[in-house]
């Protein structure tokens, strides 16, 4: 067993492992648990949440002791350098990984809970969501900002970012799964667009977001947004031909 706590919670090491120990029998589901399962727990007053990773194929499992770090491991350590670096996201509280004698068992990550008051897919999903294209600008800045600080998101989707309005009438942005990054000494502009594809299929969003970025890089807007536009259009049709492939396996398998 390998288990670490971040030392602002050293005084609570002992609940926290307890909580991951009964993580099977107690705390409230959140989420649909169809991969990976959440659930909440009370730390003293204060929300956290446990998220229990998908037990590994047996390739995995190997991989995860001996070649590469776990999911728990990377996400409680990413999460620790963001923090560093000034980009949001739940803090990090401890992680626990249990191994066999073939390799990883099973693994936890522990993370404050933050009640959002949107994600980026509501921006998505409602046209007419208040106040949308502030917070769509105020998302595409803090998006360059990631970039800026060499920081590739390779999650960056539209559930992956919790949104918070502030007293002061802005948004603060909060990174979430975090298991999947990478850290640059700087980010090309190929990176930096690539990075983006995944966030809409609407092209009037990207257009928007285009414009933002352009007020803070050196590329032209119509070069973001021509490049943009491209990456996204080859994800979607990507995504969407997967789809297919699924529905078609599933139909033969019947």
């Amino acid at each position: 067993m390998n288990f670490k706590i971040n030392p602002i919670f050293a005084n609570s090491t002992e609940l926290i492992f307890e909580k991951i120990k009964m993580f099977s029998s107690s705390g409230e589901l959140f989420g649909n648990g169809d991969r990976n399962k959440i659930k909440l727990f009370d730390l003293n007053g204060k929300a956290i949440n446990i998220k229990s990773f998908k037990i590994p194929n047996l390739i995995n499992k190997v991989a995860y002791r001996y070649f590469r770090k776990s999911k728990a491991r990377r996400s409680f350590e990413y999460a620790t350098i963001l923090l560093e670096k000034g980009i949001g996201t739940p803090e990090p509280i401890a992680f626990l990984e249990n191994f066999n004698i073939i390799g990883l068992k099973d693994s936890y990550y522990v993370s404050e809970h933050l009640n959002a008051d949107l994600t980026y897919r509501e921006l998505v999903e409602i046209p007419d969501y208040p106040d949308r294209e502030n917070i769509l600008r105020q998302f595409t800045k803090f998006s360059f900002e990631l970039h800026e600080k060499g920081i590739e998101f390779i999650d960056h989707s539209p559930g992956n970012t919790l949104i918070k309005k502030n007293s002061e009438g802005t948004y603060d942005f909060f990174l979430v799964d975090l298991n999947r990054m990478e850290f640059h000494s700087k980010l090309t502009f190929e990176q930096r667009m690539h990075n983006l594809r995944r966030l809409t299929p609407l092209k009037e969003m990207v257009a928007v977001m285009s414009n933002e970025y352009a007020k803070f890089y050196e590329e032209s807007e119509q070069k973001i947004f021509d490049t943009l536009w491209k990456y996204t259009a080859d994800f979607q049709e990507q995504f969407y031909r997967k789809k297919r492939l699924k529905k078609k396996l599933k139909f033969w398998k019947k």
